[in-house]
């Protein structure tokens, strides 16, 4: 069976129904294939920046994220073990961007629905437990895959990579993606049962080996996250890793950290390597990658939802922008997207995550 759209989207997660409910809003036939059945929680994509937040505006998603229960954070604490608690002074994180009143947090899993939801109401073809077995790109770009064991053949104007940090829409159309090392390993987990936890406070500290990052997500949940070193990836390994990981939480430096130590884990206990990668160019003719498809950002910076929501948004107003949609008019894109990767990797924080454990200076 041969199908025609405008622009068949790979991958249903945050970029690429996002981007799928923005073009069908627009008119524009989309089809987007994902191959999960389930969204799963993958421990990461859960912490929306201020400046992501006026994206979600500008893309008309912002009230629907907050109507599917999206929070916000209003004030931020740092804490170090060379700092008394007692001094630690609250960050308002309304100074950021005006007429935000702080960053968004939204669980993963449920964001990725919420979204592939609204795409499908807006009228996109959204197809789930998929499997990609051919793409061409080119002048006349069509994807081959496999539904319910039949197979089918999409033609499209153009093909979207929104298959993240594995993405076979990168490998197919030879975009090349560059890495550095490995900085530290990140572990995180969603706790529940944390209800003297303040509900718009997030917070970040350092003591000895271990730094935390903590994100209520409303009522007595919270998304926890921790930083060690690369040479004890293993550190919370094992059946008691999420009850170790929780008790690390608890810190002189931050006896508000009680609440979480004392929490109930909800969800499951992952540790990633993390760095920073990007693509030079994330489009070649009749494709272009958005996402954690044209690269990422290290994770401890927190800003790969900022970074996806404003690639559809660059994306979409390239494509409802008039004219054929061959690769020059992803030009601006690239240009900017390598400008804002290549001083996310420089930014004080970042540097500040090479040094031996990856946190020592992030308390200051």
């Amino acid at each position: 069976m041969t199908l025609t759209y405008d622009l068949v989207v790979i991958g249903g997660g945050i970029a690429g129904s996002a981007l799928a409910a923005t073009m069908a809003k627009a008119g524009r036939e989309v089809l987007v294939l994902e191959a999960s059945t389930v969204f799963q929680d993958r421990v990461r994509g859960e912490w929306i920046s201020p400046w992501g937040v006026a994206e979600t505006k500008r893309l008309d998603l912002y009230d629907l994220l907050v109507g599917a229960g999206g929070h916000h954070l209003t004030r931020h604490a740092t804490y170090d073990e060379t700092v008394d608690p007692e001094a630690v002074e609250e960050l308002p994180l309304s100074i950021f961007v005006s007429g935000i009143p702080g960053p968004l947090c939204i669980g993963h899993p449920h964001h990725c629905q919420t979204l592939f939801d609204a795409a499908k109401a807006a009228g996109a073809d959204m197809r789930r437990g998929i499997e990609v077995t051919g793409m061409t790109f080119g002048a006349a770009p069509q994807v081959d895959f496999v539904q319910d064991g039949k197979a089918h053949t999409a033609k499209a104007r153009l093909i979207v990579g929104a298959d993240g940090r594995a993405s076979g829409v990168r490998e197919a159309a030879e975009i090349a993606l560059h890495q550095d090392k490995p900085h530290h390993m990140f572990a995180g987990l969603l706790v529940d049962q944390t209800p003297d936890w303040e509900t718009d406070l997030q917070s970040i500290g350092t003591e000895g080996d271990f730094a935390f990052l903590t994100f209520p997500q409303g009522g007595d949940r919270a998304r926890v996250y921790g930083s060690f070193s690369l040479e004890q990836r293993r550190r919370f390994a094992g059946p008691d890793g999420a009850r170790d990981f929780l008790s690390a939480f608890r810190m002189k430096s931050a006896p508000k950290n009680e609440a979480i130590a004392v929490g109930r884990p909800a969800g499951p206990l992952l540790a990633y390597f993390n760095n920073d990668s990007w693509t030079e160019r994330p489009y070649a003719p009749g494709v272009v990658l958005i996402g954690d498809a044209a690269g990422w950002n290290d994770p401890i910076v927190g800003l790969g939802l900022s970074i996806s929501y404003r690639d559809v948004r660059i994306v979409s107003e390239a494509l409802n922008g008039g004219g054929d949609w061959n690769a020059d008019i992803f030009g601006a894109y690239g240009d900017e997207r390598f400008e804002r990767m290549r001083r996310l990797r420089w930014s004080p924080a970042d540097r500040c995550n090479r040094s031996r454990f990856g946190m020592r200076c992030m308390g200051n």
